[in-house]
């Protein structure tokens, strides 16, 4: 079974959009860990029906190692971004996880990645889930 780790903040609504679109396809064959910068954002992702959550920088530091995928906006590697939710340990244990990331490229930051061009966070989540997560699957959708 992957284990896979999906951080966000704030209100979490990123995180539990991901999360939904993954047990939509996926179901029960996958280990999902909510991890909130805040309880409010794990509670979200919890109900979107991830198996369990960690709130918080200590919980994210200890739990991002043990994940074999890692889905959440770019800023979870940015230092002080989501209005500063994002602490700088938390975006090194991110950053030096042996995980594979899988970055969306939204940002309330003033980031702009070149190259990448706009779309709506539906088709985002969509790619990221059939091109990009399937790739480190042990099930096929």
């Amino acid at each position: 079974m992957s284990h896979i780790g999906v951080m966000d903040g704030q209100g979490g609504g990123i995180g539990s959009a991901v999360i939904r679109k993954i047990k939509e396809i996926y179901g029960e064959s996958v280990d999902i860990t909510a991890l909130g910068t805040n309880a409010i954002a794990t509670a979200q992702m919890l109900k979107a029906r991830a198996n369990r959550g960690a709130s918080g920088e200590n919980a994210i530091v200890r739990t991002v190692p043990k994940m074999d995928v890692l889905i959440g906006p770019i800023a979870i590697v940015m230092a002080h971004a989501m209005m500063g939710e994002v602490t700088p340990k938390m975006a090194e244990a991110v950053a030096i996880c042996p995980a594979r990331k899988l970055l969306i490229p939204l940002s309330q930051e003033n980031i702009e990645v070149v190259g990448v061009p706009p779309e709506p966070l539906p088709h985002l989540i969509e790619t990221l889930i059939l091109e990009h997560l399937s790739r480190y699957m042990d099930t096929t959708p």
